[in-house]
C-alpha cells in the first residue's frame, strides 16, 4: 500500500508517456498515449468477485487526487468484502440511467450513428420525418414509456394525411427502437407486431412516370416560351441529359465545362451521393450559355428570382425546385388535351424510354440516368461508359432538335444523317 507520491504522479504527467502504476490493494494509475496530450490519467481499481477479475474505474487524475483515490479504493473494498460488485453496480446504475432518459435522447443518439452510413436523401427525409412528426408527439416521454399503443395513435394520426407518410414514419420510429434494443436503452422495440397497412389501410397506389410521346413532345416544345426563357431552357436541359431536378437547381457554373462539353454533379448534389459527370451535346451547351446570361453573374446556373427565398436564406441561393413543378402544372392547363400532365421527373422517364426506342442498349441507357446498377455489374463494372454515353445524348438530343423544329426524324442508317443542331 501506498506505493505512489504526488510529486511521482506529477513526474508521469509532465513526461507525457503512457504509464499504468500500482498503489497497492488494487488501486492502480493509469494514463494512456491519448490521456497523456490531455495532462491526465485515471484511477483503477482491479479486483476479484466470483474468482473473475473486475476493474472498476473511480475516476480521473487530477480531478481525483491521490487522497481521494485512496478514500475511494478503501470504500469499495468494504463493499466488495460485503459480497457487492461495485463495477456491476456501476453499470446497472448506467442503464437504469440510459433507460430513464427521453425518447428524444434516444433518437439523437440514433441520428447521430446511423445517419453517417446512410445517403443524403434518405437522411434528410428521415430526419425531417424525426423531428418533425416523431419527436412532437414522443420526445418528452421517457423511451421505455413508449408503448405500442402511443405508436398506433401517431401512425394513425399521420396516416389520416398520407399513409405513404405514416410508411416512412413508422420506419424510422422503428430503426430507433432498433437502435435502442441493441443499445439496452429500451427492452423490447414496441413496433414489433405493428402493421401501417392494419392501422392505415393500403395506401394509394403510386403515380405511373409517364413517357411523353413524340406527338406530346412536339406539341410541348412551341408552348414553352410562355413559362419564362429560363424554366424553357431548364425543361430542355433536363430531358436532353436526363438530370434530375434537383441536380440541376442545385447546379453551379465552377461545374460546366463549355470546352470539354461536360457537366459534372458534385457528391453533395446527386442522388446517389457519388458525383457523376454528364456530356453534354452541342445544344446543350448552347442551352447553359444562354442560361449563364440569365444568371447575371450569379454562382448557380438557376439563381433563385423571388426576394422572399433569398430573405429566408440570408444569401445568395438557388432557384426552388418546387416551383418547377408549379411552373409545369401551369403549362399543361396551356396545352390541353394534346398533352398529359407531367412532372419534371416524368421527363427522365420520357428520356429513358425513348432511349430505348432509339436502340440505346439497357446498360448505356441506365448509366445515362445515373442509375446504380446492381449485383455483380455494380461490384465488378467501374467503366463510365462516358464515349458511349456521349453518343448515345447526341443521338437524343437529333431527335429532340427534329421535334423542336417541326422536323421528321429520321433515325440514322438509312442513307439520311440527322444535322446536328443548336440552340434555338
Amino acid at each position: 500500500m501506498g506505493n505512489l507520491t504526488d510529486i511521482a504522479l506529477r513526474a508521469w504527467i509532465k513526461a507525457g508517456q503512457p504509464v499504468a502504476k500500482a498503489d497497492g490493494g488494487g488501486l492502480t494509475f493509469t494514463m494512456s498515449a491519448h490521456q497523456s496530450r490531455q495532462r491526465g490519467g485515471t484511477w483503477v481499481l482491479r479486483y476479484r468477485f466470483g474468482g473473475k477479475p473486475r476493474e472498476l474505474t473511480l475516476g480521473r487524475y487530477p480531478d481525483i487526487s491521490l487522497a481521494v483515490a485512496r478514500q475511494l479504493a478503501a470504500e469499495m473494498r468494504v463493499k466488495i468484502t460485503q459480497g457487492a460488485d461495485p463495477a456491476r453496480d456501476k453499470q446497472r446504475g448506467k442503464i437504469e440511467r440510459a433507460a430513464a432518459q427521453d425518447f428524444r435522447v434516444l433518437a439523437s443518439d440514433y441520428m447521430d450513428k446511423a445517419f453517417p452510413r446512410l445517403a443524403g436523401t434518405t437522411v434528410k427525409q428521415r430526419r425531417q420525418h424525426i423531428e418533425g412528426v416523431i419527436l412532437p408527439k414522443l420526445g418528452s416521454l421517457p423511451a421505455r414509456e413508449v408503448t405500442g399503443a402511443d405508436v398506433v395513435a401517431l401512425i394513425e394520426s399521420v396516416g389520416a394525411k398520407s399513409v405513404n407518410v405514416a410508411e416512412l414514419v413508422f420506419t424510422a420510429l422503428s430503426e430507433i427502437f432498433k437502435h435502442g434494443v441493441a443499445r439496452r436503452v429500451v427492452t423490447a422495440n414496441p413496433c414489433a407486431g405493428i402493421s401501417v397497412s392494419a392501422i392505415c389501410g393500403k395506401p394509394e397506389p403510386r403515380r405511373k412516370r409517364l413517357m411523353l410521346t413524340e406527338a406530346e413532345l412536339r406539341a410541348i416544345f412551341p408552348a414553352l416560351p410562355s413559362i419564362g426563357r429560363e424554366n424553357a431552357l431548364a425543361v430542355k436541359v433536363l430531358l436532353v441529359t436526363c438530370a434530375r431536378v434537383g441536380e440541376l437547381t442545385r447546379a453551379e457554373w465552377q461545374h460546366v465545362d463549355f470546352q470539354a462539353g461536360e457537366w459534372f454533379i458534385p457528391d453533395e448534389n446527386s442522388k446517389t451521393g457519388k458525383g457523376f459527370t454528364v456530356p453534354l451535346p452541342p445544344c446543350a451547351v448552347g442551352w447553359f450559355r444562354e442560361l449563364e446570361e440569365l444568371a447575371c453573374g450569379s454562382r448557380f446556373v438557376m439563381p433563385a428570382r423571388q426576394q422572399r427565398r433569398i430573405a429566408s436564406h440570408g444569401q445568395e441561393t438557388h432557384f426552388e425546385q418546387r416551383a418547377l413543378n408549379a411552373i409545369l402544372h401551369k403549362l399543361c392547363d396551356r396545352l390541353g388535351d394534346t398533352c398529359r400532365r407531367f412532372t419534371p421527373h416524368d421527363l427522365r422517364s420520357t428520356a429513358r424510354s425513348h432511349l430505348a426506342a432509339l436502340g440505346v442498349p439497357v446498360l448505356i441507357a441506365e448509366r445515362c440516368l445515373n442509375h446504380t446498377l446492381g449485383g455483380l455489374v455494380a461490384v465488378y463494372d467501374q467503366h463510365d461508359y462516358m464515349t458511349e454515353r456521349r453518343a448515345a445524348l447526341d443521338l437524343w438530343a437529333c431527335f429532340l432538335l427534329a421535334c423542336e423544329a417541326g422536323r421528321e426524324w429520321v433515325a440514322p442508317g438509312n442513307n439520311v444523317v440527322p444535322l446536328r443542331g443548336h440552340a434555338a
